[in-house]
C-alpha cells in the first residue's frame, strides 16, 4: 500500500461514518413511522419551536367534545408557490402532532384537496375558504375548525406568518370547544373599533387590529368612557386603553368594580402617538382631537403608583434604532433581562416587548395590595421631556443621563384593594346640590314633607362600597402605541383578507394579558411563538457606554471653550488704549490653545467612535463564524468519534 493510500484510508473510513450515521438517522425515523409510534422528534432548538405547548396540551386534554378539523390545501395543482409548498409540510406535520396529542381520539384531522367542481371545493365554499388567485388558479391553504354547531375558519395559512401557527390553531379549538366566552368590557377616547369618515371624500378608518382579535375569542362591549355601574358578576375584565380625559365619576364606577373582584387592565400614556395620528380634530376649524396623554389620577394615588404625564422614559441600553439609522431613546426595545418575573405565564416565553414613548410607573405601594413588577426599565434608564423624545431629537442621547431610579412600564397589583372614594360618588355632592337648589323654589310649607323623603331616599339609596368583598387584580400599562397597528403588525391585504404579522412581542404580551385576567392562560404558551424579534443588546449597550463618553467630551469641550472666551475678555479689558485693533501675544495663544482643545477633542470622539465599529464587527465576525463552522464542526467531530471508537474495536480484537 502507497504512502498516498495510507493517508487516505482513514479519511474515506471517516466519511464512511458520517454517511452511516445519516442512514441511521433516516433508518429511525422510517422504523418510528411504521411501527406508529406517532411524530415523535428530537426538538434541539432553543425554544423547541417544533414542539407543542403546553398551553396547546391543555386545551386538548380538556375537550368536551369532538372536535374536527378539515384542512383544504391544494396537493395536485402544479402551481403551488414552493413557499407554500414547504409551509405545507409543516402544517402536515404540526396538525399530526395534535391528532396524537388530543386523548381519545377527540380531535380528527380530514384532508382535502379541493379541486375545481369537486365535492371539496364546495365544501371550501361552505366554510367560507375561498381560496386565492395564483397564476389563474384557485389555490387552497386553509383550516376549518368545528365542534358540536361552532365552526371558525382559517382562510389562509400564510408561510410569513409561519410563528403564528400553532396559536391560531390552538385559539380556533379552544374558541368552538368553548360553552361561552368571556365578555370584556372596554373604555377608550380612540376609536379602536373603526369610525366614520372625517371629512366628505375620506375612508372611514378601520377597526385596530388587536381589537379584531379580541373579538374573535371574547365579547367585547363598550362601556364608553361614561359607564355608570359595572357589574362585577358580568364582566370578566374591563379593559381600558387610553382613557384620556377620565371623569372621577368613571373612576368611582371602575373603583366600585375592582373592590367587587373585578379585573383591571389599564394601558395609560403620558404621550400617545396613536392618539396624535388618528384622534381626529381639525385645529383649522377649532376642532380638538383626542388628547394625546391618559392617566388615571385618582386611582393610581390610592394604588400607590405615579406616572409623570409630561415625560417618557428614555433608557441608553434599550434604545431602538429608527429608520435613517437615527436612535429612539424612548423606543425601548426590553429584552427578557427586564422580564423579571422568571414564574410569570404573561412574560416568561416572550423574546422582546417594543414601547414607544412609555411612561415611567414608580410604586410605593398601598396596604393590602402586592405589587409585581412584569416589565421594566433597564438601570440605564431617565426620565425625558415628550416633545423632544417623540421627535426623535440627536440631542438627547448625547445629553442623556440616567437619574438612577426603577422605572417599570408593566405593573401587577392583586389583593384586597381600599377606595379611592372614601367619600362615595362624586356626582352625589352635586346632585345633593342640585336638590338643594331646586327645593328653595318650593314654598315653606313644604320643608316637613321634603326631609322626610330626602330621609327616605337615603335609606333606599345603596352604599358605596369602602373596603373588597373580593380579592381583585390591577394589570398597569404605561403605553398604549405598543399596541396600535403602526407598531404592532405588519398588516397586508389580500382580497377581502386582512392580514396581520406581528412584528415584536407586543400583541402576545396583551393578549397573554387578557387570556390571563378572562381565565383562560392555556393560550399563552403558544402565542409567545410570535415574538421573534431578538435584539442585539450587547451592541446597544456598548453604544449607549459610546454615546455618553461622546456626550462627555462634547460638553468637556464645551465647558473649555467657554473658560477660554472668559479668559480673552479678561485679556481684552487689560488692554492699553489704543490697542483695540491688534491681538497681544496672550490672546493669539489663547486662541492657538483653544483651537488646539478643539481638534484634539474632535479627534479623541471619532476614536470613540471607531473603536465602537471595530468592536461591534469583531463580535459580529465571531457570531457568523460559529454559525458558519458550527454545524459542519460538530459533524465532523462526530464522524471522528465514531471512526476512533471504531479504530480501538478493530485493534483490541
Amino acid at each position: 500500500m502507497s504512502q498516498e493510500d495510507k493517508i487516505l484510508h482513514p479519511v474515506a473510513r471517516a466519511i464512511l461514518a458520517i454517511v452511516a450515521l445519516v442512514v441511521i438517522v433516516v433508518a429511525g425515523n422510517m422504523l418510528v413511522s411504521s411501527l406508529g409510534i406517532g411524530h415523535k422528534t428530537l426538538d434541539l432548538t432553543e425554544d423547541r419551536i417544533h414542539t407543542l405547548s403546553e398551553g396547546t396540551g391543555n386545551i386538548l386534554e380538556e375537550l368536551a367534545a369532538p372536535v374536527v378539523i378539515r384542512y383544504y390545501a391544494s396537493r395536485t395543482t402544479d402551481y403551488m408557490p414552493e413557499d407554500f409548498k414547504l409551509h405545507m409540510r409543516r402544517v402536515d406535520d404540526l396538525l399530526a402532532e395534535y391528532e396524537s396529542l388530543a386523548p381519545d381520539g377527540k380531535l380528527r384531522v380530514e384532508n382535502l384537496d379541493p379541486e375545481p367542481d369537486t365535492d371539496a371545493e364546495d365544501a371550501a365554499n361552505l366554510d367560507g375558504i375561498s381560496g386565492q388567485t395564483i397564476n389563474n388558479e384557485n389555490i387552497y391553504l386553509g383550516l376549518a375548525i368545528s365542534c358540536l354547531d361552532r365552526t371558525t375558519t382559517i382562510p389562509l395559512l400564510d408561510p410569513r406568518d409561519e410563528t403564528m401557527l400553532e396559536y391560531e390553531i390552538s385559539r380556533a379549538i379552544a374558541e368552538v370547544s368553548a360553552t361561552r366566552k368571556p365578555l370584556i368590557g372596554v373604555m377608550s377616547a380612540l376609536e379602536l373599533a373603526g369610525g366614520p369618515a372625517g371629512m366628505p371624500g375620506q375612508r372611514p378608518s378601520q377597526p385596530w387590529v388587536i381589537y379584531n382579535q379580541l373579538q374573535q375569542s371574547y365579547e367585547v362591549e363598550d362601556l364608553t368612557m361614561t359607564p355608570g355601574e359595572i357589574d362585577a358578576d358580568r364582566y370578566k375584565v374591563v379593559l381600558l386603553i387610553h382613557p384620556a380625559g377620565i371623569t372621577p365619576e368613571a373612576e368611582f364606577a371602575i373603583d366600585q368594580y375592582l373592590l367587587e373582584g373585578g379585573t383591571v387592565i389599564a394601558c395609560l400614556d403620558p404621550f400617545s402617538l396613536a392618539a396624535q395620528m388618528t384622534g381626529g380634530g381639525n385645529p383649522m376649524m377649532g376642532q380638538q382631537g383626542t388628547p394625546t396623554s391618559s392617566t388615571l389620577p385618582t386611582l393610581l394615588k390610592a394604588w400607590g403608583v405615579e406616572m409623570p404625564t409630561n415625560q417618557t422614559v428614555g433608557d441608553g441600553s434599550y434604545q431602538t434604532m429608527m429608520n435613517g439609522n437615527r436612535a429612539g431613546l424612548a423606543v425601548l426595545t426590553v429584552p427578557q433581562e427586564g422580564m423579571p418575573q422568571e414564574d410569570s405565564i404573561v412574560t416568561k416565553d416572550l423574546t422582546s416587548v417594543t414601547f414607544f414613548l412609555a411612561g415611567g410607573m414608580t410604586k410605593s405601594g398601598s396596604a393590602g395590595v402586592a405589587v409585581d413588577t412584569l416589565v421594566k426599565a433597564s438601570s440605564a434608564a431617565g426620565l425625558v421631556d415628550n416633545f423632544p423624545a417623540s421627535r426623535l431629537d440627536p440631542s438627547l442621547v448625547t445629553s442623556f443621563r440616567p437619574d438612577g431610579k426603577n422605572y417599570d412600564l408593566v405593573l401587577h397589583l392583586k389583593g384586597e384593594f381600599s377606595t379611592a372614594f372614601p367619600d362615595g360618588d362624586p356626582s352625589a355632592p352635586a346632585e345633593a346640590e342640585e336638590e338643594e337648589d331646586g327645593g328653595s323654589e318650593e314654598e315653606a310649607g313644604d320643608d316637613g314633607d321634603k326631609a322626610d323623603a330626602e330621609a327616605e331616599e337615603k335609606a333606599e339609596a345603596p352604599t358605596h362600597l369602602t373596603e373588597a368583598r373580593a380579592a381583585g387584580n390591577v394589570f398597569l400599562i404605561s403605553d398604549v402605541d405598543a399596541f396600535y397597528d403602526q407598531f404592532a403588525y405588519q398588516v397586508q391585504r389580500l382580497g377581502n383578507i386582512q392580514l396581520a404579522q406581528p412584528i415584536n412581542g407586543n400583541s402576545s404580551l396583551f393578549f397573554n394579558l387578557i387570556d390571563q385576567a378572562a381565565g383562560s392562560p392555556h393560550l399563552i404558551g403558544s402565542r409567545s411563538r410570535a415574538a421573534t424579534s431578538r435584539p442585539f443588546t450587547v451592541f446597544r449597550e456598548m453604544e449607549a457606554d459610546a454615546n455618553q463618553a461622546v456626550g462627555k467630551k462634547i460638553e468637556k469641550l464645551q465647558e473649555e471653550a467657554t473658560q477660554a472666551e472668559e479668559r480673552l475678555r479678561e485679556l481684552q479689558a487689560q488692554k492699553t488704549q489704543g490697542s483695540e485693533l491688534y491681538l497681544s501675544p496672550e490672546q493669539e495663544q489663547e486662541i492657538r490653545k483653544l483651537r488646539k482643545q478643539e481638534v484634539d477633542a474632535g479627534r479623541e470622539i471619532r476614536e470613540l467612535q471607531k473603536d465602537l465599529r471595530r468592536d461591534k464587527d469583531a463580535i459580529a465576525a465571531r457570531i457568523i463564524t460559529w454559525n458558519i463552522a458550527g454545524v459542519p464542526l460538530a459533524i465532523i467531530l462526530v464522524g471522528l468519534g465514531l471512526f476512533a471508537a471504531r479504530r480501538s474495536r478493530t485493534r483490541a480484537r
